[in-house]
Order: structure tokens, then C-alpha cells, then sequence
């Protein structure tokens, strides 16, 4: 058994894949091909936003985002400390702050109750009000951003991080890598904050077999920015380089294959869908477990299927039993970002976060993807229910 299976993927697609790859190969142009502007105008209209800009990895994409916004040190930039490290650790490369916020106990997401005591929090610069760095840094820090990571598949609550954001003026990028396919109150993911990133990682609900990335946004001025950061700051006419940048130009083989999982995306997502609604009917009555929560309008992508155990000693018992029946399983995540020893010069301390480090000790996620069978589903419900 796979925790995610990209060769029944790539087995459905493969004609698809070598006759795009043939293209590729015909007209030469590696970098910035044709299909990088067909995937883009793709997106754009499958998310619902004006623009999408290609770049070659997740982290460009948040790194160009975060520079459009003109980042840098001084600045506070609001987020999650249960995620991966991948975006939060572009806020420490431009020299800004991230100031973390605890987890809403049910989605897994940014809490925005306790966004905006953190917001208030950085304004007066009073750690009373809620934790913030113990640096020192607090003293000369802006709110200026909040970088939502919709985790495990389900969008965050952006109406609710918006009123934040209105009200002290702040920016939202929405990293929705794990929610790509999801819909939050009729809107796709990638559309909920003024500029969504995704990363295009082959684990990824919608992923190539390599590096790539995207931001999305409806304001114009925004997609020509990202679009100059990411070649070098290149000004409208080629020649002239008008800002610094990097290079972040995706390549023509990653949008053929992208292409061409973007003819079954839809079919997976909706398969993915009906396997964690088995999953969750096998797994409902088991006392030492809780079942995902998705809220009534929102939708998940079911990136993972993450449950959380009655305590650290179920969790390892479990684990024991899916490993002896060769049947993997991972932990998401074993220790929340606060304490990872990259962000320890921000001197939070253990208990400053009590949701994210309790979760840390009881969440593990069984095998998620489109091509898992019911019958794989029952061999593992059947090993996780056996718990007297």
C-alpha cells in the first residue's frame, strides 16, 4: 500500500503526457514554452482570478509575493506555526518577522479570534496580550502581512482573516498548495486572499512530477510586479532591469505534464472527496479518534486525511499496528514551528502556542490519494477500530 500513488496517475495520463512532452521537445523553447501561458490562463479561469503567473517552485511563489509587497525587515508578518517550514521560512530569508498564531482546534488553520489579539498584540507591543517574540525584535515591528497556509486540504477562514486584515491594513497571501481543488463559501482556493501561491510539488493535490509554482491574483498591477520579480525584475520592454528579482521562470516539461492532470483534476478531486467520506464512516465511531472537520460551505481537497488520537501513547499504538501491517502512516507535524530550532532567536517558549504543540503530540495521517481502494480502506479502519 502507497501513502500516495503517482504511478495509477501517471499510468492514466501517460499518452497525454508524451504527446505534450513531445511538443515541448519539437518547438525547443525549454523555459517559458507555449504551455506555460496555456496553464496559466487555465488556472486563472479554473480558481476564478484575473491572472496567474507561473514560476518554478512553491517558494518562489510565496518569495515573489511577499517581495510585491515590499517585505523586509521591521516587518511582522502574521502565521500559522502548524505547517510546513517551506513558506514561513521565506519571511525569516527577506528579513522579516513571523509572528506565529495558534491553530483553531477544529479546522487546523490560522484561528483568527487569535490573529487579531496577535495583531493587537505587535500595535502595542505588549506580549501580555498574546505571545510574541522574545527577542526584543517587538519593539521596532510593523504589522504588515498575513500569510495563511490552508492545511491538509481545507481552506482557512478568509472572511473572518479579512475583517482582520481590514481593519489594521494588512495584505493576506493565501498559500493554498494542500487546498488547490477546494472551494470555501463558492470560491475556489487560490482566490481567497489578495495573492494565492501553490506549489506544484509532486505530492501536491495538483502536482507536476518536478518543481513548479503559481500566484494568482485579480489585481493587475500585482501579476505585472510578480511577473518582473520572477524574471530577473525585468522591465515592461525586455531590456531594462528595473527592480531586483530572481529567477523564477517555470519550464515548458513541468506545464505540459501539468496540462495534462489538469484534463482528470477534477475526477480526482471528486475522488478523494468519497474516500475521506468512507474513511470517515469507517472511522466515526472509534472513541480514541477524531475524524476531519470541514465547515458547512467549505470543501477540502483531502490533501491528507488527518486524525487525532486521545493521546500521544494511542497515537504510538496505532502507529505500531499500521507499521507491522506494512501499511504507512505519517505525523503532520511532530513539532510546530515555533520550536524548531531555524526560528529559536525568536525565543518563544514551549506552552506559548497550546493548540499546535498539544496536536503535535496526537496527529497522524493514513494514505490519502485518489487511487485508494475501499478495500485498502477497510484493512486500515479495520486495524485502527481494534482498539479494545
Amino acid at each position: 500500500m502507497k501513502f500516495i500513488d503517482l504511478q495509477s496517475q501517471q499510468a492514466k495520463i501517460q499518452e497525454k503526457i508524451q504527446s505534450n512532452f513531445k511538443r515541448v521537445f519539437e518547438h525547443g523553447q525549454f523555459v517559458l514554452g507555449p504551455e506555460v501561458g496555456e496553464l496559466e490562463e487555465k488556472l486563472a479561469l479554473y480558481c476564478g482570478v484575473q491572472h496567474a503567473v507561473a514560476c518554478s517552485s512553491g517558494n518562489d511563489a510565496v518569495l515573489m509575493a511577499l517581495m510585491s509587497h515590499g517585505v523586509g525587515p521591521g516587518d511582522a508578518i502574521f502565521t500559522t506555526p502548524f505547517s510546513d517550514i517551506a513558506a514561513v521560512s521565506i519571511v525569516k530569508i527577506l528579513g522579516a518577522t513571523p509572528v506565529f498564531v495558534d491553530i483553531d482546534p477544529f479546522t487546523f488553520n490560522i484561528d483568527p479570534e487569535q490573529l487579531e489579539k496577535a495583531v493587537e498584540a505587535v500595535v502595542k507591543r505588549d506580549a501580555s496580550l498574546y505571545p510574541l517574540p522574545g527577542d526584543g525584535s517587538v519593539a521596532g515591528l510593523a504589522p504588515k502581512g498575513i500569510l495563511a497556509v490552508d492545511l491538509f486540504g481545507l481552506p482557512a477562514d478568509y472572511d473572518a482573516i479579512a475583517a482582520v486584515a481590514g481593519r489594521h491594513r494588512l495584505f493576506v497571501i493565501e498559500v493554498a498548495t494542500e487546498a488547490c481543488g477546494a472551494e470555501y463559501k463558492g470560491r475556489r482556493a487560490c482566490s481567497l486572499g489578495d495573492i494565492g501561491c501553490v506549489s506544484f510539488a509532486p505530492e501536491a493535490p495538483f502536482g507536476a512530477y518536478g518543481n513548479g509554482g503559481m500566484c494568482f491574483t485579480d489585481d493587475e498591477g500585482c501579476a505585472d510586479l510578480i511577473r518582473s520579480i520572477g524574471r530577473h525584475g525585468r522591465g515592461k520592454d525586455g531590456d531594462d532591469h528595473v527592480r531586483p528579482g530572481i529567477d523564477g521562470r517555470m519550464n515548458s516539461l513541468q506545464a505540459a505534464m501539468l496540462l495534462a492532470k489538469s484534463e482528470i483534476f477534477p475526477e480526482e478531486i471528486a475522488l478523494r472527496q468519497g474516500i475521506a467520506g468512507l474513511y470517515t464512516r469507517f472511522l466515526d465511531g472509534n472513541p480514541l479518534l477524531v475524524t476531519p472537520y470541514v465547515p458547512d460551505g467549505v470543501t477540502s481537497a483531502w490533501f491528507r486525511y488527518a486524525l487525532l488520537t486521545e493521546s500521544d501513547e494511542d497515537r504510538s499504538n496505532m502507529l505500531k499496528k499500521l507499521g507491522e501491517a506494512d501499511i504507512p502512516a505519517e505525523i503532520h507535524y511532530a513539532r510546530p514551528l515555533h520550536l524548531q530550532p531555524v526560528f529559536g532567536g525568536l525565543r518563544y517558549r514551549e506552552g506559548d502556542f497550546a493548540v499546535s504543540e498539544d496536536y503535535a503530540t496526537r496527529i497522524f495521517s493514513v494514505p490519502m490519494h485518489p487511487y485508494l481502494t475501499s478495500k485498502d480502506q477497510e484493512e486500515i479502519a479495520y486495524l485502527l477500530n481494534d482498539w479494545e
